[in-house]
């Protein structure tokens, strides 16, 4: 995600640093570090080579899916609210996601019919795993990483448990 964000956000990463603060060349025997150091430098140059190009962002995690509200008939996916932040901390950077359109990707409206199966998939550990295709929309820059704002395009939920399919969602549709 690191060399991603640097990737879209058109600022050249600072591999040389981060050679020099690789454990594998900081810890290395003398004799060994020039080695070492070229191993390093090839592995990151390949990693920024690797995201060049990369528009969409598949990602896993905790739904963390509301109660369902009989009001409005609908769940939230509060792990795509607007306000969510998905943090990744790797090479002394610190890059966050976002999701632009979190305010309409959170909801999963429900018929009222429906909701009881979808508690019954859930089970009481209420655990559900969600599995979001996102498209880069936006890079904001900021000190010692940044901010690569996604929209979201599609979901899947499934019980974590069982691996279970709970739902599949497309935003805008």
């Amino acid at each position: 995600m690191v060399f991603l964000y640097y990737d879209l956000a058109h600022i050249p990463p600072p591999i040389d640093n981060w050679v020099e603060d690789d454990g594998r060349v900081k810890f290395a025997p003398a004799p060994e570090k020039a080695s070492r150091r070229a191993a390093a430098r090839a592995e990151m140059e390949s990693a920024a080579a690797s995201v060049h190009g990369v528009g969409t962002i598949r990602i896993t995690m905790n739904a963390n899916l509301s109660d369902y509200d009989p009001t409005y008939g609908e769940f939230s996916v509060r792990a795509l609210a607007p306000s969510s932040v998905v943090p990744f901390d790797a090479l002394g950077q610190k890059i966050s996601l976002t999701f632009s359109n979190g305010r309409t990707a959170q909801i999963w409206r429900v018929a009222p019919a429906d909701a009881q199966v979808v508690r019954d998939k859930i089970g009481y550990n209420g655990n559900v795993e969600l599995d979001a295709l996102l498209r880069i929309s936006n890079v904001l820059p900021g000190p010692a990483g940044g901010t690569i704002a996604t929209e979201v395009l599609e979901y899947e939920m499934r019980q974590t448990q069982s691996g279970a399919v709970i739902a599949r969602v497309r935003i805008g549709q």
